[in-house]
């Protein structure tokens, strides 16, 4: 059966926002949290983008529900070294069982901030897979030297440890970042309900693998209010091809935004407070074979969603 998780979205809330957020999803009964992992917002608008690690720490102490990066890019900002220590001691933290890493190739808005030139599709798939082989050695425990196509690693050993090595699961948009998943992943990170990604990843090597999901909705009484803020956030990720990978700001995004119409968000965003259609938008996620879906809402109104879920939507989700 598809469990269902909450989505913290670190571009549009605080720190303490996101704590307490985690804290409202457990009391409301969804069954795990996702975490976005970024430098900037996606635009303006957001305004937010707390450093994840820091987060994670306090999210250890502040629910009992497992936890997932959704996802962190462990090529360019940050080397596959510092990232296997940070998602470590997240799963010492956490406790056993309860952190998963979620990665992918990242986009130009987030990793170019160090001046790293910024890599065309393949060959970041590369770096993601030496990043990831990397990890999994240090998860090991013992003492690792490398020497590959795109990192250098010298006597790094880590110390803290969890029990387990953490599972790594791989964000895939394509048919080649579907390979890769399937044939290097613990499980399929995806966004969208497509059951023939989930079909593609299970045929690489992905069979018996979990695949997780994830979807925005903007819950409110008025629903042409929420689908104004909707668009006014998330009109970016109605952008099309590889303009998420390749835009280096959020002033891009806002400007590549204004080409998105009202109606399109509309279409594809969940808004208002008609039960049926929530229902749906989640229910299609589990048609498509997704073991786990995590919904974020989209805005301030974080108890009305909450209230709205607890009574509404998620009995009739589990039932």
């Amino acid at each position: 059966m598809t469990e269902y998780g909450y989505f913290l979205s670190c571009e549009e809330n605080t720190p303490k926002d996101l704590v307490e957020q985690a804290r409202m999803a457990e009391d409301a009964g969804f069954t795990s949290l996702w975490i976005s992992d970024h430098f900037h917002p996606w635009c303006e608008a957001q305004g937010q983008s707390p450093f994840v690690w820091s987060v994670i720490g306090a999210l250890a102490r502040a629910t009992s529900l497992p936890v997932q990066t959704a996802v962190t890019c462990p090529t360019l900002r940050m080397h596959p070294v510092i990232t296997a220590q940070a998602a470590a001691t997240s799963a010492a933290l956490l406790g056993e069982g309860r952190f998963r890493l979620g990665v992918g190739s990242g986009e130009a808005l987030n990793e170019h901030v160090l001046g790293d030139r910024w890599p065309p599709a393949a060959v970041r798939l590369e770096m993601l897979e030496e990043a990831v082989h990397v990890m999994r050695r240090l998860f090991e425990g013992g003492r690792v030297d490398h020497r590959g196509r795109h990192y250098t690693v010298e006597n790094a050993r880590l110390y803290t440890l969890p029990g387990e090595p953490v599972p790594v699961d791989v964000s895939a948009f394509g048919p080649a970042a579907l390979e890769l998943a399937g044939r290097i992943g613990d499980g399929l990170v995806a966004i969208k309900p497509e059951k023939q990604a989930v079909d593609g990843f299970r045929s690489h090597g992905g069979a018996g693998k979990p695949v997780f999901g994830g979807v925005k909705v903007c819950w409110g009484r008025d629903r042409e209010a929420a689908i104004d803020l909707a668009h006014r956030r998330w009109a970016v990720e109605q952008l099309p091809g590889e303009l998420n990978q390749v835009l280096p700001t959020p002033a891009h995004f806002e400007q590549a935004a204004q080409l998105v119409p009202r109606e399109t968000v509309a279409r594809n965003v969940t808004c208002g407070d008609d039960v049926d259609a929530h229902v749906a938008t989640l229910r299609e996620f589990a048609d498509a074979g997704f073991d786990r879906v995590h919904v974020s809402q989209i805005g301030p109104d974080q108890r009305g969603f909450f209230d709205f879920y607890r009574a509404k939507v998620l009995p009739r989700l589990v039932s």
